[in-house]
């Protein structure tokens, strides 16, 4: 989305969907609109920010929708990945330490840790292919909350700009380029929390330099203190000279953490362990992230130019037992590990015309990225020792995605949005060893394999009337699969012909959807949107519990519905209340989806005061959650409720924020499969969980200068 006048008199959508590479474009100080085929410029134009912001015109789809600073100052966010929980009927969830990527569920996905949601922030995709954990693994442990200037959103698979993992939908993270005050933040509570922040931002030649460090130590509620460190930092330059501008933009990461996974329902029962227990005080993990990245924009009388490019190197080393000691005494540790170096760009095109009387605007992108994956090993271990290989490969993984998409205005009541895209996909995978030894097998796993996607859009919007509109979508999308799959003729460790062949698990796997909504503003202060939608997957990734990945499985089918509701009746209160109800089935037989989530509702209140004084409450709850296919296992509802109240005064503001008030001991996640505990001696299928934190307070005071 593009930040245009908000004037229900003239069309207030110029080219809804600049792609990937539109990270700061959008937050120039000047709106334009189209008048005779050229753009004109406004003067600066006032409009309200998020949620509160009328979209009317703005938006493809009623599942669209943008979430800006102001609306998470006040949220007490617990972790990082809770950022994807402002998405309306997302959930984000961790069945492991604070330090891997969260599990996230939005529309019936076990999205694992991101195979069917895509992320970009400032333009960098987060979701890794192929990764040593699993496929789509978006780790948002990276991001400073409080730089982030906006977050887009959109569900579903209707926007040509975005291809690879947004099956069920995407968001763009959007950094500061500036901050009017310079910040120092530290927090202190409970189980040994603490973090401490420090940005600023100083005029540098004609731009502005960004600079922030982060720095946060963790122990947890667990019986295995977490011992989390991480560290953030950020350096962002700026140089915007009206007509044209860049970015320049370097971050680092690092976290180690001590990992305590999911635990047995039954061990928990009966006593053998605590709620907050675990079977391996040896898990946990090590992961890196730097990278570097340019965005370019540029704008003319009607047209309009974004562009980027980026660099990233990440590792990981991540040790995990999840099933016990199925494998005997040893245990059943595991470590994933691997080297990534990720380079990629994004260009985009548009230019504004009109023909035959209708106003339009067409967009071509064109999106690069190479992943070239370095020690991708998966090991059998325990205690941290390696016992035996079962996998070590390299992989290069390239994808090129080209898009057209045409947005052309009929009717003052009238338009659609057209989009074309296409994805190449190559597979290159060098296994240098396997568990079986032998080089015959991993030569025949070795192999190069490549596929092309085609993704047709389209989406027809009617509207609007008496402030409210109507949208009619559907479209076609994909995730890749991991590559190693697409290239597996042999069993790795005893040389046997694989169950899943190649043949089977292809490069990708097509999704396609529909979906009808409508977005209102009719009552004044209160935005709302109710969406009604299905969704079609070829193929379905599922956690396999022995092997802390990913495996295929066959086509589902899930459809639901969505209404949101964000009301802000007096400028001190703000209100919102989000519901979601979704049936995920597999097509073949009607079996349930293993932890696909049935119904989320997400609902809040925030009362700034004038004379400083701040509160806000947030209640969260999801369940129907089914563990297997049968129905014979389920994860049980969940229902957190937060508590955060301060007080801010010029420079100054102090907070306190209570997570989970009412000490519910309910599942964070949970899986049903396979597993032994403690010694080894019986294998049993059952529930495995891992418990939300308890209550606990966290204090926060914050100076600016």
């Amino acid at each position: 989305m593009r930040a245009v006048v908000n004037n229900k008199n003239k069309h207030k959508s110029l080219g809804i969907g600049i792609g990937v590479a539109l990270t700061l474009g959008c937050t120039l100080a000047q709106a334009h609109t189209i008048s005779e085929g050229k753009v004109e410029e406004l003067e600066t134009v006032e409009v309200e920010d998020g949620r509160a912001k009328d979209l009317i015109g703005l938006t493809e789809t009623a599942s669209q929708g943008e979430i800006s600073q102001a609306q998470f100052e006040y949220r007490p966010l617990s972790r990082n990945g809770e950022l994807i929980e402002v998405v309306p009927g997302a959930v984000a969830t961790q069945h492991s330490g604070s330090g891997k990527a969260n599990q996230y569920f939005l529309r019936g996905f076990n999205l694992d840790h991101g195979t069917d949601f895509t992320t970009y922030v400032d333009g960098i995709p987060m979701n890794a292919t192929t990764h040593a954990h699993g496929q789509g693994y978006m780790d948002l442990n990276s991001i400073i909350p409080e730089l982030v200037s906006k977050i887009e959103y959109g569900k579903g698979p209707y926007y040509a700009e975005v291809g690879d993992f947004s099956a069920a939908g995407y968001a763009k993270m959007h950094t500061m380029n500036k901050l009017n005050e310079g910040i120092v933040k530290f927090s202190a509570g409970e189980y040994d929390y603490y973090r401490t922040l420090v940005a600023n931002s100083n005029k540098l030649g004609d731009g502005d330099l960004l600079y922030a460090g982060e720095f946060n130590l963790y122990n947890g509620a667990w019986v295995v203190p977490e011992d989390s460190k991480r560290f953030n930092g950020m350096l962002k330059y700026t140089l915007d000279r009206h007509d044209w501008g860049m970015s320049i933009n370097g971050k680092a990461y690092s976290n180690s953490w001590v990992a305590t996974n999911q635990i047995p329902q039954a061990a928990v029962d009966s006593g053998a362990l605590g709620l907050y227990g675990s079977m391996d005080p040896t898990d946990g993990g090590e992961s890196n992230r730097y990278s570097l990245s340019s965005n370019i924009w540029q704008f003319g009388d009607n047209w309009k130019n974004d562009a980027n490019i980026y660099a990233l190197y990440t590792d990981l080393n991540l040790y995990s037992n999840f099933s016990g000691f199925t494998r005997g005494v040893e245990g059943d540790q595991i470590l994933q590990t691997e080297r990534r170096v990720q380079t990629g760009g994004n260009f985009e095109h548009t230019r504004y015309n009109k023909i035959l009387g209708f106003e339009m605007d067409n967009s071509v992108g064109v999106q690069f990225r190479h992943d070239e994956i370095m020690g991708l090993g998966l090991y059998e271990t325990s205690q941290r020792q390696i016992l035996r290989t079962v996998s070590a490969s390299d992989v290069g993984i390239s994808t090129v995605g080209a898009y057209f998409k045409n947005h052309t205005h009929w009717h003052e009541k009238v338009r659609t949005i057209a989009g074309l895209r296409g994805d190449f996909i190559n597979n290159d995978v060098r296994v240098r060893d396997t568990g079986s030894g032998l080089a015959s097998v991993a030569a025949g796993n070795s192999g190069s394999r490549g596929k092309v996607m085609i993704s047709p859009k389209l989406s027809l919007v009617v509207g609007p009337w008496y402030d409210t509109e109507y949208f009619v979508n559907v479209g076609y999308g994909y995730h890749s699969n991991d590559a190693r799959g697409t290239t597996l003729q042999f069993n790795p460790v005893d040389g046997s012909e694989a169950d899943a062949s190649a043949a089977r698990i292809r490069p990708a796997a097509w999704s396609r959807g529909g979906e009808a909504g409508i977005r209102s503003n009719f009552i004044p202060g209160l935005n709302s949107t109710f969406a009604l939608w299905y969704l079609v997957s070829s193929q379905e990734l599922v956690f396999v519990g022995d092997e802390g990945t990913t495996d295929i499985n066959r086509k589902s089918h899930r459809y639901g519905i969505e209404w949101t509701n964000y009301y802000k009746p007096t400028d001190w209160l703000t209100l919102d209340a989000d519901y979601a109800l979704t049936t995920a089935r597999y097509a073949d037989d009607g079996a349930y989806v293993p932890n696909s989530v049935g119904r989320v509702i997400s609902t809040g209140a925030t009362v700034v005061a004038p004379n400083g004084l701040f509160g806000t409450i947030r209640f969260r709850h999801f369940g129907v959650v089914p563990l297997d296919e049968a129905g014979e296992f389920w994860s049980g509802d969940t229902n957190i409720v937060n508590l955060g109240a301060g007080y801010k005064q010029k420079q100054f503001k102090v907070e306190v924020d209570v997570f989970n008030i009412l000490g519910s001991e309910s599942n964070d996640i949970a899986y049903a499969y396979d597993y032994a505990y403690p010694s080894g001696a019986d294998t049993a299928a059952g529930i495995l969980k891992h418990s939300v934190e308890p209550r606990m307070v966290r204090g926060t005071i914050t100076v600016n200068f």
